[in-house]
Parts: C-alpha cells; sequence; structure tokens
C-alpha cells in the first residue's frame, strides 16, 4: 500500500477541516481570557456556511480580477498548507514540499489579494494594498533567513528533511535555532494580522490591514476569503509545530497506530500553539502602523544573526 499518496490526500482534507477549528479555538480561548462567554469553537463553520448561502455584491467597476481573487487566493493557500507535514512526514509531494516554494505561493497570494484590494478603486483597497505590500518587503526575507538557518541545519530545504532532522538524537539546544524560531513567530504574527501588527476585529481605517483589502467582499467571496486566512494560519503553526516541535510525527509508512498516534499530537500541538498565540495577544498592545517595519526588522535581523552565528560556530579554529 502506497502510504504517501494516501498521507498526502489525508492531509489535503484535513488542513481544510481543521483550519475553522483552529480559528474557533483562538477566539473561544481569547473570550475565556478576557472574561466573556465568547461563541462555541464550532462557529466559524456556521459562519462559512451562512455567507456562503448569501448573495455575492460586486461593484460596478469590479473587474474579473476582483472576482477571480478569492478563489485563487484560497487554492494557493491550500495547495501551500497541504505541503507542510501535519501528523506524518514522507509525503507524495515531499520532493516539492521545498519551504522556499510555500514562501513563493504565499507571495502569490499575496500579491493577488493586493491587487484585489487596488482593484475597486476604494481608498480603503489602497491603504490596506500598500500597507501589505510594504510589510511584506520585511517579512518574506525574514522568513527565507529562518528558512535558510533551518536547511544549513538539516543540509536541505525540503520540509520532511528538516523534519527527520529536528527528530534526530543529535539535535541540542542551539542559539541558532532558537534566533529562526523567534524569527518565524514574528513573522506568523504579522502574516496573520495578528496583534500587535493588526487587528482583525476592528475596521478602523488607521489600523487595519487585511480587513482593509476585504471590505468590498461578501456571500461566497468573502467565505473563501475568510478560509484562506484561516488557513494560512494554520500553515504557520504546522511549519513551527512540524520543525520546532517534531515529537510524535510518524515516519514514511510507520502504520496505522502510529499515524493515529501522530494525528493526537498534531492536535494537541496545534491547540497548545493556537492558545500560546492567544495569550500572547491578550498580554500585548496594538503598536501604531508606522512601528510595524521595526518589528519585523527585528525578526530579518534575528534570522540574519542566526546564519551568522552558525557560520561562525563551523568554522575550525
Amino acid at each position: 500500500m502506497n502510504f504517501g499518496w494516501l498521507t498526502q490526500l489525508a492531509q489535503v482534507v484535513l488542513v481544510f477541516a481543521l483550519a475553522p477549528l483552529l480559528s474557533g479555538l483562538t477566539r473561544k480561548v481569547r473570550s475565556r481570557l478576557l472574561r466573556r462567554q465568547g461563541p462555541p469553537v464550532l462557529q466559524p463553520y456556521r459562519d462559512l456556511l451562512k455567507l456562503i448561502r448569501k448573495e455575492a455584491v460586486v461593484a460596478d467597476g469590479a473587474s474579473w480580477l476582483f472576482r477571480a481573487a478569492p478563489y485563487l487566493v484560497f487554492a494557493i493557500t491550500w495547495a501551500a498548507a497541504a505541503l507542510v507535514p501535519t501528523f506524518a512526514s514522507g509525503l507524495a509531494f515531499s520532493a516539492e514540499a521545498d519551504i522556499i516554494v510555500i514562501v513563493a505561493l504565499l507571495g502569490t497570494a499575496r500579491f493577488l489579494l493586493a491587487l484585489a484590494g487596488l482593484d475597486v478603486g476604494t481608498s480603503f483597497g489602497g491603504i490596506g494594498a500598500s500597507r501589505e505590500v510594504l510589510f511584506a518587503s520585511l517579512a518574506e526575507p525574514a522568513m527565507l533567513m529562518a528558512v535558510f538557518t533551518l536547511s544549513l541545519f538539516a543540509g536541505s530545504t525540503e520540509l520532511s528533511s528538516i523534519c527527520a532532522y529536528m527528530q534526530s538524537a543529535g539535535v541540542g539546544v542551539d542559539i541558532s535555532l532558537a534566533l529562526a524560531l523567534v524569527a518565524l513567530i514574528i513573522v506568523c504574527v504579522a502574516e496573520n494580522g495578528r496583534i500587535p501588527v493588526d487587528n482583525p476585529a476592528t475596521h478602523l481605517e488607521l489600523t487595519m490591514v487585511h480587513e482593509a483589502m476585504v471590505l468590498e467582499y461578501s456571500g461566497r467571496h468573502l467565505a473563501v476569503l475568510e478560509l484562506a486566512a484561516a488557513v494560512k494560519l494554520l500553515l504557520y503553526l504546522s511549519l513551527i509545530a512540524c520543525v520546532f516541535t517534531p515529537w510524535g510525527t510518524a515516519a514514511a509508512g510507520a502504520g496505522l497506530v502510529h499515524y493515529a498516534i501522530g494525528f493526537a499530537a498534531y492536535l494537541l500541538k496545534l491547540a497548545a500553539l493556537g492558545s500560546l498565540l492567544v495569550f500572547f495577544e491578550t498580554a500585548v498592545a496594538k503598536m501604531r502602523v508606522f512601528r510595524v517595519p521595526e518589528f519585523l526588522g527585528i525578526a530579518l535581523m534575528l534570522g540574519l544573526l542566526g546564519i551568522i552565528l552558525l557560520f561562525v560556530s563551523r568554522v575550525p579554529l
């Protein structure tokens, strides 16, 4: 039996099914931390179904790009999330599961969403698109620096190889890995529009970034974009879990028992990382928009410093 293809197919379905659940969990944990009841954990599924049933209202001046962008953004984000190992490694697309390819796919989705925000010609869309491109000019290099640090350790940019290396007995506490982890966490916060970079719960034009680009969408178009945002959050948390907490991840062809253990471990890691993210959001305040480049610059410098320290430590005395 070819477990690689079955595992790949299961992962494609898994990231699609768990993304709204992760969003519901983060909302519930945030409400509890703020001493509120909060919506049910399954509320995002109901919201998506409600939006899908509604009619999509499109502006008169919108082009075909405005209508096609939600589906393209979701498809590209879903494809990128399916390449990140979740409960098992050794996927059928392991050769294509290059972390640089994932960064390129996310950059393409961001570019399409920025174009869609500019398409209608509203001031909100222009503000959101310009801010998104500004933040991406620092977030993408920071993520690449963290990726290069990991690839220098594992000798490959394939996520399955990096995961296998991190599971080996020779991996210990290293300052370069710690710097790469902090840089990746900062990028995760910025790319998903979380506090302190952005606040997805507000529509104030002085603060919003992602919400400004999707403000003109409604109905099924908005449902697809909301689902794409949930899948993107799951992608980043899965990436952190795959690389820095690979414990319990089943190897290729390990068997159903190991796959079940890997699935349970993945759910626990996803819930823990989502809860930690919400705890960080409630502990800090929203920063000014003009301070965000400095925040992302820290991630870029940490990733670069991790590479430099790794090279220095390997130079023979």
